[in-house]
């Protein structure tokens, strides 16, 4: 009998700037599980939208260049998830729990594409069984 693959873990954009960046932020059981070989882990074009937005208002607290992110976590094994036009179309059905659309938009993605998507904002859970806390 085999073992069944592990659900593939989509990060949010916290998450991944962590992982990226700063590691050590990472919840260390959070750390422990994106450190597993097993586990495959996906980034959202979504959150490189976010980052090249807060890159652009020019913020000396914030100096990360998206493209770079990119190239450094596909080289980490990450698998990029695109945008469909379901995904942007699903988020006028997902109820107002949260209000950021970045957040809203991977939420849909976790859910239309089997995924979960692991998250510093515990406000998302409340979406349901695709959304875990980061811990």
């Amino acid at each position: 009998m085999s073992r069944s693959e592990p659900t593939p873990l989509l990060l949010d954009t916290q998450l991944l700037l962590w992982w990226a960046i700063e590691p050590r932020r990472l919840p260390a059981g959070s750390a422990r599980l994106l450190a597993d070989p097993a586990q495959p882990l996906v980034f959202s074009v979504v959150s490189l939208w976010e980052v090249a937005i807060k890159s652009s208002l020019g913020r000396a607290d914030f100096q990360v260049e998206a493209a770079a992110l990119r190239l450094g976590l596909l080289g980490q094994g990450f698998r990029e998830l695109l945008v469909r036009a379901e995904h942007a179309l699903a988020v006028q059905h997902l109820p107002w729990i949260h209000r950021d659309p970045f957040d809203r938009l991977l939420v849909v993605q976790a859910q239309l594409e089997g995924l979960r998507l692991l998250s510093a904002d515990r406000t998302l859970v409340a979406y349901g069984e695709h959304v875990q806390a980061a811990v």
